[in-house]
């Protein structure tokens, strides 16, 4: 990797553990904290899916934005609705606010984590290209993970212990001020490069290309579309199962305000992002197919939660959602090269954000399912439910991987092995 690259990733990752930072403070007890502003469980996961109906409604108009007027105006957009929204959620937990507040806050929330979906990944990726990294992204966006995961491990467990330490509030109030920080960093040091906004005095007709060329890029390419359309079951079922996991392990614990227990699961499943970020390009080396992995990791990761589904063990709990999170996280850079090398410059940040939408409106659909099993049957049972569901992304995987587009094997080390051993 050049001098130029390298400034690239030393701005790439200082951005993610920021952003990871912030948000993971309030990752750890967020359901604790609806439930404790008197919200019922189906409540609690509707608010969530709020949240993925924003991202779902806003993530291509901000995919859009980020291609036309820039991923830095992008990034500097969302960190600032990013901390607005997370203060006006504390200003609800003080006043115990009705339910349709919750919702209205949680669909601004999501609106400021799209700014950043898809605009940084298409920063960085045009970014690398411009100064002449010519290696695999799994190793970028690999490392890009493992810093995600140690903010993650800091911020979560941070979280926790503050919140048991003087209540639920005061993440998020951290979380704001740290958002705040980043909105100055990212103003002082990223610039575009490597990519031309394309900016319009008619906005409206600007969007209509953009969509229009990235639906042409995106859901019209076979390939993209097969791993798009498995993003609902996937990231539908990851969204509840994170947050479904606070209560549940408390309940096993046996002590509901044992917050520092919350804030361990997150913990646990941010450890496991930064092994899984440090073994994702090592698994190239032997694995010749980028869609082997991912239909591995789905397949897997599914049978884990059917598992821990039936488990009644607290710390055998923590063990299945480790090897859970471990899976997940392995697979998810592999995923994200497959998808960017399949997608054009000019429209690389539209189409990240509609496969980022994709993966949302899983969300608003399962995370409210969900979340009425565990009211009717309890957390277990709706885990267990949870990893069926995420079994039907595998067929779309396998007709992804049957489109045999070349970046399945890009980047594979010489005599890495397959299942599939034919030539393309």
């Amino acid at each position: 990797m050049n001098a130029a690259a390298r400034k690239i990733q030393r701005i790439y990752l200082t951005l993610t553990l920021g952003n990871t930072l912030a948000a993971s403070f309030i990752w750890g007890i967020n359901t604790i904290f609806l439930l404790d502003a008197g919200l019922s469980n189906l409540e609690a996961f509707a608010a969530n899916a709020f949240f993925t109906a924003g991202m779902v409604l806003f993530e291509v108009p901000t995919g859009v934005i980020a291609d036309g007027w820039g991923r830095r105006v992008s990034f500097l957009l969302g960190t600032a609705t990013l901390a607005v929204s997370t203060y006006l959620y504390y200003l609800l937990w003080q006043l115990s606010a009705p339910f349709w507040l919750w919702a209205a806050v949680s669909v601004l929330l999501g609106l400021g984590f799209t700014f950043f979906s898809g605009a940084v990944e298409a920063w960085l990726v045009d970014a690398l290209r411009f100064s002449g990294y010519e290696g695999g992204l799994e190793t970028v966006l690999g490392r890009g993970q493992m810093v995600s995961g140690t903010g993650m491990l800091v911020g979560s467990v941070a979280g926790g212990v503050i919140a048991q330490a003087t209540n639920l509030g005061v993440p998020f109030l951290l979380r704001v001020g740290v958002l705040l920080a980043m909105f100055v960093v990212a103003f002082l040091l990223m610039r575009d490069v490597g990519f031309t906004p394309e900016r319009s005095t008619h906005p409206l007709q600007a969007t209509r290309a953009v969509l229009s060329a990235s639906i042409e890029n995106g859901l019209k390419n076979p390939p993209v579309r097969y791993v798009m359309l498995a993003a609902p079951f996937t990231a539908g079922v990851g969204f509840y199962v994170f947050y479904a996991l606070q209560p549940y392990l408390l309940e096993l614990f046996g002590d509901p305000r044992a917050y520092s227990v919350a804030g361990l699961a997150a913990a646990l499943v941010a450890g496991a992002e930064v092994l899984g970020g440090w073994i994702a390009p090592r698994i190239r080396r032997f694995v010749r197919r980028r869609t082997t992995v991912l239909i591995l990791s789905s397949a897997v990761s599914a049978a884990i939660l059917v598992v821990l589904g039936f488990t009644r063990v607290f710390w055998l709990a923590l063990v299945l959602l480790g090897l859970w999170a471990l899976v997940a996280s392995a697979g998810t850079p592999v995923r994200q090269a497959y998808l960017n090398d399949m997608i054009a410059s000019k429209q690389r940040a539209t189409v990240l954000s509609f496969d980022s939408l994709m993966g949302s409106s899983g969300g608003v659909v399962v995370q409210p399912l969900l979340g009425r099993a565990a009211d009717v049957s309890g957390y277990a049972v709706s885990l267990a439910i949870g990893g069926v569901i995420e079994l039907i992304a595998v067929p779309f995987l396998l007709a992804s991987r049957r489109q045999r587009h070349r970046s399945d094997q890009a980047n594979a080390a010489p005599g890495a092995a397959d299942a599939d051993s034919r030539p393309s």
